[in-house]
């Protein structure tokens, strides 16, 4: 199995180059993640047209925090996902987030636009980044892969 990820696209409208990564990078994709700050209505609707579980951002619109939620957790191939965006400071973003979850495999998240690919213990950190280079860090995003067991790379843009 594999699996597209992104976070932090803080986009109002469907752009061409976003287009581009949905149709092209993830277009052999089983599954798309997205970790939150998606921020509108039309990108959110594209994504989910594209089979995207997502959760909702700090920097979301009402219409996408509405229909999203904080965290969840997404099963894949036996494997727990938890999902959540993050919030404060980057500094140990991903130790504090792990706290949100009980039993995972896999935390994927977002907020720092910083791409992270570690394995802690048994389980798998992983932050895309920012597909839309909100940081001036590069445009990244991630993928999943399901086989014996879960890998994570970081796809730069």
């Amino acid at each position: 199995m594999k699996i597209g990820v992104l976070s932090d696209t803080h986009l109002h409208t469907v752009t061409d180059d976003f287009k581009k990564v949905v149709d092209n990078l993830f277009a052999d994709t089983d599954l798309i993640l997205h970790a939150g700050d998606i921020v509108a209505g039309p990108v959110l609707q594209y994504l989910e047209n594209h089979g995207c579980e997502a959760v909702r951002g700090n920097m979301d619109l009402p219409e996408v925090v509405q229909s999203l939620p904080i965290k969840r957790v997404v099963k894949a191939e036996g494997y727990k996902i938890g999902m959540v965006h993050g919030f404060g400071a980057p500094r140990g973003l991903a130790e504090v987030l792990r706290k949100e979850f009980d039993d995972i495999d896999c935390l994927v998240f977002g907020h720092s636009h910083q791409a992270m690919n570690q394995v802690v213990g048994n389980e798998l950190w992983f932050n895309p980044g920012s597909a839309t280079d909100m940081s001036g860090r590069g445009a990244t995003v991630g993928i999943l892969e399901i086989t014996d067991r879960l890998t994570g790379r970081i796809v730069t843009i």
